[in-house]
C-alpha cells in the first residue's frame, strides 16, 4: 500500500509551480494588453503603409510571425490556468478533510482567480489572431489585386 509520505516529494515538487504559474499568468496578461496595442496600430497606421511599401514577401512574414504570436497567446495562457486552478485545490480538499474550510476557501480563491487570468489572455490572444489573420489577408489580396 503507498502511504502519503511515499509521494509527499511529488506535491512538493507540484505546489512549487504555482508561483511560476500564476507570474506567467500575470505577464501573459501583460502581453495580451500589449498585442492588442500593436493590432490596433496595425489596423489604423501599419497595414497601410506595409501595403505602400509593396512588398508582399516582407507582409507575409510579419504575418507569420505575428499570428504565431497571437496563436501561442491563445493556447498557452488557458493551460497555465488550468494548472494554477488544480495545484491549489489539492491542499485545499485536504484542508477540508482536517476542518479547516478556511484554508479551502482561499485555495479555491486562487483556483478561480488563475482560471480567469487565463480565459481572459487566451481570450484576447484568440481575437488578436482572427483580427490580425482576416486584416492581412485583406492586404495581401488587395496588393495581389492593384498588381
Amino acid at each position: 500500500m503507498i502511504d502519503n509520505q511515499t509521494y509527499a516529494w511529488l506535491h512538493d515538487g507540484v505546489s512549487f509551480l504555482l508561483a511560476p504559474a500564476l507570474l506567467a499568468l500575470l505577464a501573459a496578461c501583460a502581453v495580451a494588453a500589449v498585442e492588442a496595442g500593436i493590432a490596433a496600430g496595425e489596423r489604423f497606421s501599419g497595414l497601410k503603409k506595409l501595403r505602400e511599401a509593396g512588398n508582399a514577401a516582407h507582409i507575409q512574414a510579419l504575418a507569420r510571425h505575428r499570428l504565431e504570436r497571437a496563436d501561442l497567446l491563445a493556447r498557452i495562457p488557458p493551460m497555465l490556468g488550468l494548472m494554477a486552478t488544480i495545484i491549489p485545490l489539492g491542499p485545499g480538499l485536504a484542508a477540508l478533510g482536517q476542518g479547516n474550510p478556511a484554508q479551502l476557501a482561499s485555495a479555491v480563491t486562487v483556483a478561480f482567480d488563475a482560471t480567469v487570468l487565463g480565459l481572459v489572455a487566451g481570450i484576447a490572444g484568440l481575437v488578436i489572431g482572427k483580427l490580425r489573420r482576416r486584416w492581412y489577408e485583406e492586404t495581401l489580396d488587395a496588393m495581389e489585386h492593384a498588381a
